[in-house]
C-alpha cells in the first residue's frame, strides 16, 4: 500500500508531453511550410495517437506563437512578414549575443572540440543528397548553438532562446530552401568563424560571428519579399 501511494499515474502526461515535443522540436526544425494547415486528424495518424493530445499541444503551440489560430478553428504555421522577420532577427542577434559572451569564460578544449565535430558532421550533411538532409543540418546547426548557449550557464536566457528557435522555424525552412539554390557561402562558414574566435577568446569577435550566422538566414529570406506591397509580402511564403 506504502508503495503505490508513492506512485503517481503517467501514461497521460506522458503522451501528452511526448506528442508536444514531437510537434515542438519539428517546429524547430522547420519541417512545416509558412501558411501550412496543421490538422488534428492528420497529425493524430501520423503520431499514432489520439487526437486529444494533439490538440492540447496544438493549444500549448498557439499560445506559444509558434502557430496561429484562425478565425475558423484551424491552425497554421505563421506566415512569413517583414515585420516579424525583423523582430525575431533583432531579438535573437541580442538574446544569443549575449549568452556568447557570458559563454566564452566558460568554453572548455573538450567543447571547442565538439564544437569541430559538429561543423564537420554539418558540412558533410550539407553535402549529402539524402532526403533528410534539411533536418539533419537542422538539427546539427541546433546542437552547436545549444552547447555554447549551455555553456553560458543562464537557466534564465536559455527558454527565452528557445522560444526564439520555436517562432523562427518558417523562417528556418525558408533560408534553407533558398540556400541550396544560391550555393554562394559554405552554410557553416560562420560557425568557424565562431569558433575560431572562442579559440581566442575574442569575444567580439565570437559575437560578431554569430550575429552574421543568424543574420545570413534572415537576410536571405528577406531578400525574397516584396518590398511595397504588404497583402502581397505576408503571401510570398504562404
Amino acid at each position: 500500500m506504502t508503495q503505490r501511494r508513492a506512485l503517481s499515474p503517467v501514461g497521460r502526461e506522458t503522451l501528452h508531453d511526448r506528442v508536444y515535443s514531437e510537434l515542438r522540436r519539428s517546429l524547430i526544425h522547420g519541417m512545416f511550410d509558412p501558411g501550412e494547415m496543421l490538422r488534428i486528424q492528420d497529425l493524430a495518424e501520423t503520431l499514432q495517437t489520439s487526437t486529444m493530445p494533439v490538440r492540447e499541444a496544438l493549444g500549448r503551440l498557439v499560445s506559444e506563437q509558434a502557430l496561429e489560430a484562425l478565425p475558423n478553428r484551424s491552425v497554421r504555421v505563421p506566415l512569413i512578414n517583414r515585420e516579424k522577420l525583423d523582430d525575431l532577427a533583432r531579438a535573437r542577434c541580442l538574446i544569443e549575443g549575449e549568452l556568447t559572451a557570458l559563454a566564452l569564460p566558460r568554453i572548455t578544449a573538450d567543447d571547442l572540440d565538439m564544437l569541430k565535430d559538429l561543423t564537420r558532421e554539418c558540412d558533410a550533411a550539407f553535402t549529402d543528397n539524402a532526403p533528410d538532409k534539411a533536418h539533419r543540418t537542422s538539427e546539427l546547426n541546433h546542437a552547436f548553438h545549444f552547447s555554447i548557449y549551455r555553456a553560458a550557464g543562464s537557466p534564465v536566457l536559455i527558454p527565452v532562446v528557445e522560444s526564439l528557435w520555436l517562432q523562427s522555424g518558417p523562417y528556418v525552412r525558408a533560408a534553407a530552401q533558398i540556400h541550396d539554390q544560391l550555393r554562394d557561402m559554405s552554410g557553416t562558414h560562420h560557425h568557424w568563424a565562431l569558433i575560431e574566435a572562442l579559440e581566442l577568446g575574442a569575444k567580439a569577435r565570437a559575437v560578431k560571428a554569430l550575429t552574421e550566422d543568424i543574420t545570413r538566414s534572415f537576410n536571405l529570406v528577406r531578400g525574397r519579399l516584396p518590398a511595397d506591397d504588404p497583402a502581397e509580402e505576408k503571401r510570398a511564403y504562404g
